[in-house]
């Protein structure tokens, strides 16, 4: 008998742990298509090794590496901005400066190459004005700046809500010290932040590394590029697996990095209500000037685009899809994006924390490993996804699975369940030991201590989890095109077919639906993080 409660004791653990691990082998499973590809076709992969490899790595380091740096200058210092000064337009400007998440970086660079050509509207009025013209976008700096203005909002998410959850009380301390106000946010709010910081970072690196469109568009040379081209342009599956392992392997390395660089340090926060930082209130010009950059941020990120494409939109009228089947898109885009994000977030869920209960090096690295699909394009995660599929599906009466939505689902998990993973782990991280220790001694069980302590405190991560990848999946454009159902087209395919050929005006509508209906979730989990 004395035995009974410490067995019933240790079921509960064991079981978060075989489920943790389960549902990360879920998500990485598939990409073992990506190292098994070397078996047997390695020599595939030595030309390839001396010829573009060398290049395509050099451009993605650079890229990653100048988009790391860029979106957490942009993002931690807008998030930083708001969260702790107030200035004309800063309740507007909370929420608004997340709204260029909404906007798919291919639908931007399109819409800025269509104004910076030689023949477009911005070059004209520069060189009439000015009598000069505006640098080429289409170079390693033009790609960076490009892609740091799409992607800053998630280093800003997620490091305004960790701003939001922090303590007055432990800044008037450090003003007691004799800090200042800006001192006081370097040394205590900013390291305070670094887990949520670092993870909108990497994030940020991962998408930078795993684009295929904008960086196609403006020219860049990266691994996604050389993997499209072996792809497409030889039709070596083999050649460009193994180069998509390479980019894996990379956006893995990078995240390591990010792990080691915080090294044993503890990041933990109270997450008391009714303790928020009061905002200090800027006076004289610097209250216009911190009015005055993120609103010309959103103009060029935002506002221009959406006008052009409503310009473009109302220009098409009549030639474009018809209404029938661009509600059809717009159905099928809303029901993919709401399921996935469903199911990653109870993913996520699972993974943190069955790596929170049961730590160990094993949880640890099946935890990091089912994060590597952020970091794979959307065709390479689509075949990876669809070579078991296949192979249970000869085994299957019909396509039961690559011929419906249920394929094209497990690869928007595997492509975004780091998104899920990082926003759910940056706030679990800030949840003291102490209370799972606590409840625990009074008899608690771990399905019951994330129940009622960890899911409450845990609510703005889930919220930021499930709209990030809300918003992904709309934006979602080569897995989409490889595993969709028959007359599963979505907004993105329907972009898509109009870019084809060349038809930006008729692009424009499906285009302005996606931005439009990612709005919604960005406004509704930026308004929720303030819990």
């Amino acid at each position: 008998m004395a035995l009974a409660p410490g067995r019933a004791a240790r079921r509960p653990r064991r079981g978060w742990l075989v489920a943790s691990t389960l549902v990360a082998l879920l998500v990485t499973g598939p990409l073992l298509v990506l190292p098994a590809s070397f078996i047997g076709e390695g020599d595939a992969f030595s030309p390839i090794a001396r010829s573009l490899l060398p290049e395509a790595l050099a451009a993605s380091l650079v890229l990653g590496l100048g988009v790391g740096a860029g979106t957490l200058v942009v993002g931690g210092g807008l998030a930083v901005l708001v969260s702790f000064y107030d200035f004309p337009g800063r309740r507007w400007l909370d929420w608004a400066l997340v709204v260029p998440l909404a906007m798919p970086a291919y639908v931007l660079v399109f819409v800025l190459l269509g104004q910076y050509d030689e023949a477009g509207p911005l070059q004209s009025a520069t060189r009439s004005l000015l009598g000069t013209r505006l640098p080429n976008v289409r170079t390693t700096a033009g790609t960076i700046v490009v892609l740091t203005l799409v992607l800053y909002p998630y280093v800003y998410v997620l490091g305004r809500s960790a701003f939001l959850g922090q303590s007055r009380q432990a800044l008037e301390a450090a003003r007691t010290l004799g800090n200042s106000h800006g001192a006081a946010i370097r040394r205590v709010a900013l390291p305070l932040a670094r887990p949520a910081l670092g993870a909108g970072v990497a994030l940020a690196v991962m998408e930078a590394l795993a684009d295929f469109g904008a960086v196609n568009l403006l020219g860049y040379r990266a691994l996604t590029d050389a993997i499209y081209r072996v792809w497409y342009g030889t039709f070596d599956q083999a050649a460009a697996l193994q180069l998509a392992t390479v980019l894996a392997s990379l956006a893995l390395t990078l995240v390591t990095l990010e792990r080691l660089l915080r090294g044993r340090a503890r990041y933990q926060q109270s997450l008391a209500r009714g303790e928020a930082v009061v905002p200090r209130r800027l006076r004289g010009a610097a209250k216009w000037v911190a009015t005055v950059v993120p609103c010309a941020l959103l103009v060029i990120v935002f506002v221009a685009p959406v006008l052009q494409l409503l310009a473009w939109a109302a220009a098409s009228v009549g030639s474009g899809a018809s209404a029938q089947a661009l509600a059809t898109a717009t159905v099928n885009s809303l029901l993919l994006a709401t399921v996935a994000a469903v199911l990653a977030v109870i993913a996520a869920t699972v993974v943190a924390y069955g790596a929170r209960a049961y730590p160990s090096r094993v949880t640890a690295f099946t935890t990091r490993a089912s994060g590597l699909g952020y970091a794979v394009p959307g065709t390479v995660a689509a075949v990876a996804v669809y070579v078991p599929l296949a192979w249970l599906d000869r085994r299957l009466p019909g396509l039961v699975l690559t011929g419906t939505a249920v394929g094209l689902t497990l690869a928007y998990l595997v492509r975004f369940h780091a998104l899920a993973l990082l926003s759910v782990e940056s706030r679990m991280t800030r949840i003291d030991a102490s209370l799972d220790e606590a409840a625990r001694s009074l008899g608690a069980n771990r399905s019951r201590l994330l129940g009622e302590i960890h899911i409450p405190l845990l609510a703005p991560g889930i919220a930021t989890a499930a709209l990030l990848v809300f918003v992904e999946v709309l934006k979602e454009l080569p897995a989409t095109a490889l595993l969709r159902p028959l007359g599963g087209d979505t907004l993105a395919i329907a972009v898509w077919e109009a870019t084809k050929e060349s038809r930006f005006d008729v692009a424009a509508f499906p285009a302005l639906m996606i931005v439009a209906a990612g709005l919604v979730p960005v406004v509704v989990a930026i308004r929720l993080a303030r819990a």
